[in-house]
């Protein structure tokens, strides 16, 4: 009889399956290839160290002859000319500054004042008159200011005594009124020489507002500026009544 050999044993085992066991020896066999974006990197960086260490060797040489050739045309500041350079600065903001500079505005408007008399109305300071006859609005003495009326005649008071003045204003309102003038010019001065107050300035209104002539005088106001000022006196007079024969 035959001995019968033992048998492999066919019985399976435990289940297994891991495909990357095997990676691990062949990583250390093989060098791992770097990924293009990190060879990308490393590359700029080399690139960046050798294009700053030129730089360094140049960059001074570059600098200067870039400002020599800048420079070549500016002529040197003279000695002392500091101060003066900084006191023309305006002061003000710079242009376009949101903010403006108040009091260099107000200061700008003193300036054109004096200069050319822009801004300045007569009508608002101390010395400016006006005034109208019975029952006449205002707003024709303001027209007679502002120049809305023709003015045909004046005469020159200014210098006159009181007496004098008297006698020629009569002689001159008598003739306007006769020839038919709207519109008079009376020069009789500020009396900036008076002691106390314009007398002569103050005889003309009174002259006008009351006597013989107060009937006659539609409105009266200063004069503008290129007329006399305060030291004169527009006078409207009234309109002739019609004739019954006309």
């Amino acid at each position: 009889m035959k001995k019968k050999t033992p048998s492999q044993d066919m019985t399976p085992g435990p289940l297994s399956h891991n495909p990357f066991e095997g990676i691990k020896g062949l990583l250390k066999d093989k060098q791992v290839v770097t990924p293009p974006q990190q060879q990308l990197q490393s590359l700029g960086k080399t690139l960046l160290r050798k294009e700053g260490a030129a730089a360094t060797v140049t960059k001074p040489e570059e600098e200067r002859g870039v400002f020599l050739e800048a420079m070549q045309d500016v002529a040197p500041m003279v000695k002392g000319r500091e101060r003066e350079i900084l006191r023309d600065i305006p002061s003000g903001p710079f242009p376009g500054a949101p903010l403006v500079d108040e009091n260099r505005e107000v200061l700008e408007q003193l300036i054109k004042l004096v200069t050319t008399g822009e801004g300045f109305i007569l009508s608002l300071t101390p010395e400016y008159i006006e005034g109208t006859g019975y029952n006449i609005h205002s707003e024709y003495a303001r027209r007679l200011h502002a120049g809305d009326f023709s003015i045909q005649s004046h005469i020159d008071l200014h210098g006159l005594t009181v007496f004098e003045a008297k006698e020629i204003f009569d002689g001159f309102m008598k003739e306007a009124i006769m020839t038919g003038k709207t519109g008079v010019l009376i020069i009789h001065g500020r009396g900036l020489s008076s002691p106390v107050e314009p007398v002569l300035k103050k005889k003309v209104i009174e002259w006008l507002t009351s006597g013989v002539w107060r009937k006659r005088v539609f409105a009266y106001a200063s004069a503008r500026s290129c007329d006399g000022g305060t030291g004169a006196t527009y006078v409207l007079f009234r309109p002739r009544a019609r004739s019954k024969h006309a």
